[in-house]
């Protein structure tokens, strides 16, 4: 037991440096309040930290990524008022070199602070509560109920027995969490709450309108010549970037798979030769940021047979069906996401295998090695078997990815799509994957932070081999399914920027044909899916038959509810997840649809003209070749028109369009589908226009406009005679008046239909339209009081 007078010392140091840490804003005051915490620290064991972490620690969160209730825990339940913008903005903002190595310093895993953290966490001196409403979309709505709390638990190992209930608010849950948990928390939600937009107090960090395409493309090699000196400065004073490297570093095992990964049997059990709360750290972090990065608002962030084991329904599709991830997390998702495939490179390069365990929902024989080609493959969302972290985030990605094609809205930033497209393109070549693209990394990273991990192993980068066979299969979707999803979302994006979608589309195309071997087994993996299995025939292509069910049960689950929308004028179905259509030679194939967009492309560029036009027509005529080289030599045929050539008679319906749509004219839309299902634009309320075009459409549907008129006789009309003394006079004008009213109602719409005209209510989704009836509507409100209180003033 401490003494009383130490207690109290303690005590009171705490409050002045939680004070000290409070007002600190300018650089030469964070970068003193970083001295003051370790001087502190050093003063007393990291048992006797208890006051230090009830009420500095909280505090200096707060300050580091600007939040205001990161405060909030049980010895600290009320929040404490953010005065000042977060301390890794004002690094970013003022590019402070020397104040960015004193933070890191001090937030390093291997410094002083985290030492006592985990002193303070074997001893379970603090325990804080993380806020409610700064968890995940889908945690939330678990925590919500009774029964899904206590499954959650069972879903998400992340929770696993951090979920209790309120003590102060019955039926209520909470998440309660350890130091390390804590941080890691708020580590994970800052660049969530930076993408939104929600942290008010951050430092607006001003960057370029004007997005280029060198900012992207500079991270793909053969594209352009990489600037050291620029690349290094960014690197240096991205003060996350530096923290986030380090985390993984520290307590994420990326080379001895078998002994160091977790589940590395069929028992759940670790190896005794290593440290057991390491290891938990390690997938504390991933699954912390899979969820806070990945599954954040996605309707169905879990498998779908496992939610339906467990007996959990997400009902918030209809809320969040279309809303895309948060913006601004595309860098961290491709170090993330580059870092847990950086293990398979390594194994590659060196004698051991990864293993990809197998799972029993796969029933397949055998277990796959990525070191011998055609083994067997095995994916199990949710569990991680035998040796790679590949296979906890395949559906998290693959689905965060597709969101990001599928509901980006027009208008949006490029760069956010281009960066996640950046995820995407590392995801499909992970032997692209060097230990040189860390190399700046680690030069900047505190050498002490370094596990030797690395010094023996050889630093190579390799193109694909038939040894990553079964890691295509086992991603094979990546390199099929969300080809064509993103093929809809060039075409829907191409007036958006067309010199950075036909680099994207190229580059999916370079990775696709550039080894014969990758494309021989992405078509025999096609031919198998929609063939039937026979007895005899080529080995090679029946070796590849037990595939096809669980690729069909992934298409199922990873896409469950994802799919284009009536409203949305992409160019695909509904049932779009029901089948794959890469190279298939229908309207909706992959060959039909790049074709068309190169023909689009060609047109749209040497429209725009500009001083990259040659560079562009380059592309796309490498394109052609590309799509030549998936599809066949006669894939893709020259343009037969001129982009200068008159243009066709515009429809009737022309002269009802809008001159803008949003900040943009409307002859930089190039809208090509329906008018009224055209993407949803700044100037409209999106739930508004969705609700009237469905009005729209059942209106045109009941009434028949949606097909021309005939040139047949209409509908007739029977008539029966009635005796004029069965119908009084009244009835009898009545009657005429009603069959007349029919009849012109008839002869209107059947004009409407020969016009080719339809019913179109879209235009009242204009906020415009919108702020000019709640206007009227509140003068209204405000007269007719003024009346009732006051009277006519006459």
């Amino acid at each position: 037991m401490l003494p009383h007078s130490y207690t109290v010392d303690s005590l009171s140091k705490s409050q002045d440096l939680a004070s000290t840490i409070l007002t600190s804003t300018a650089p030469h005051q964070i970068s003193s309040a970083c001295d003051a915490v370790e001087s502190f620290l050093h003063s007393l064991p990291p048992e006797h930290a208890r006051h230090f972490f009830s009420l500095a620690f909280p505090t200096l969160i707060c300050k580091l990524f600007g939040f205001d209730d990161a405060t909030s825990s049980t010895s600290s339940p009320s929040p404490s008022p953010s005065s000042s913008a977060g301390w890794i903005d004002t690094v970013l903002a003022s590019n402070d070199v020397g104040l960015a190595n004193k933070l890191f310093s001090l937030l390093a895993p291997t410094s002083l602070l985290f030492r006592s953290i985990s002193a303070v966490d074997r001893l379970s001196l603090v325990k804080y509560v993380f806020p409610v409403e700064r968890l995940p979309e889908w945690v939330r709505f678990m925590l919500s109920s009774d029964h899904d709390s206590a499954a959650l638990s069972d879903l998400a190992p992340v929770f696993k027995n951090l979920v209790k209930e309120d003590p102060i608010q019955p039926n209520f849950h909470q998440v309660q969490l350890n130091v390390f948990e804590y941080y890691i928390f708020w580590f994970a939600y800052y660049p969530v709450c930076s993408g939104n937009g929600e942290n008010c107090d951050a430092v607006s960090v001003r960057r370029s309108k004007r997005f280029k395409f060198e900012n992207w493309v500079s991270s793909f090699s053969g594209f352009s010549s990489p600037r050291r000196g620029g690349s290094e400065h960014r690197i240096e004073c991205s003060l996350y970037i530096r923290l986030l490297y380090a985390y993984l570093n520290a307590f994420v095992a990326v080379t001895d798979l078998n002994s160091q990964l977790p589940y590395r049997s069929s028992l759940l059990q670790y190896s005794a030769g290593y440290d057991s709360s390491e290891i938990a750290k390690g997938e504390f972090l991933v699954n912390t940021l899979m969820n806070f990065w990945l599954l954040d608002n996605d309707f169905s962030p879990l498998s779908v047979n496992l939610c339906k084991s467990v007996g959990v329904k997400f009902p918030f599709r209809s809320v969040l069906g279309e809303t895309p991830p948060s913006p601004g997390l595309g860098e961290v998702v491709k170090l993330l996401v580059k870092y847990l495939n950086l293990g398979l490179v390594v194994h590659q390069n060196g004698t051991d295998n990864v293993e990809y365990g197998e799972s029993p929902r796969w029933r397949m024989s055998g277990s796959i090695e990525v070191g011998k080609p055609m083994d067997a493959m095995a994916v199990s969302p949710g569990v991680l078997p035998n040796g790679s972290w590949n296979l906890l985030i395949q559906r998290p990605l693959y689905r965060f990815i597709l969101r990001t094609f599928l509901f980006c809205p027009v208008g949006a930033s490029i760069k956010n799509i281009s960066q996640v497209f950046s995820v995407w393109v590392t995801y499909l070549e992970p032997w692209a994957i060097s230990l040189d693209d860390f190399g700046e990394l680690d030069a900047i990273v505190d050498s002490s932070t370094k596990n030797g991990r690395k010094e023996h192993l050889q630093s190579e980068s390799r193109g694909y081999s038939p040894s990553w066979e079964a890691y295509v299969l086992a991603n094979y979707l990546y390199y099929s399914s969300l080809v064509m999803h993103f093929i809809g979302f060039a075409h829907k994006f191409l007036h958006t920027d067309a010199e950075i979608i036909v680099q994207m589309v190229s580059k999916v195309l370079t990775i696709l044909t550039s080894s014969k071997d990758l494309l021989d087994l992405m078509k025999m993996m096609d031919i198998a899916f929609h063939s039937k299995q026979a007895g005899s025939g080529k080995s090679r292509l029946n070796s590849l038959y037990r595939f096809v069910t669980p690729i069909r049960e992934q298409l199922n689950d990873w896409e469950d509810g994802l799919c284009e929308s009536d409203a949305d004028g992409s160019f695909l179905h509904d049932n779009w997840n029901k089948d794959l259509r890469l190279f298939s030679d229908g309207e909706d194939g992959g060959q039909q649809l790049l074709q068309l967009f190169i023909l689009r492309a060609e047109a749209e560029v040497q429209a725009i003209s500009g001083d990259n036009l040659t560079q562009n027509l380059q592309c796309i005529d490498s394109s052609k070749d590309q799509v030549a080289c998936l599809f066949g030599s006669d894939a893709v045929k020259r343009l037969s028109f001129s982009p200068e050539a008159k243009q066709p008679a515009q429809p009737r319906d022309e002269i009802f369009k809008p001159r803008r749509v949003g900040n943009y004219a409307l002859a930089d839309i190039k809208y090509k589908g329906d008018w009224m299902k055209r993407p949803i634009s700044d100037d409209e309320v999106a739930w508004l226009a969705k609700l009237l075009v469905l009005f729209s459409c059942w209106l045109n549907e009941i009434l028949g406009l949606n097909q021309a008129e005939s040139n047949e006789v209409g509908s007739t009309h029977s008539y029966a005679k009635v005796p004029s003394s069965d119908v009084s006079g009244t009835k009898a004008v009545l009657g005429a008046v009603g069959s007349w009213i029919v009849m012109l109602g008839e002869g209107v719409v059947r004009l409407v239909r020969k016009r080719g005209l339809r019913v179109n209510l879209r235009v009242l989704a204009s906020k415009k339209v919108v702020m000019v009836l709640i206007l009227t509507v509140v003068y209204s409100v405000l007269k007719s009081l003024w009346t009732v209180s006051y009277g006519r003033v006459d």
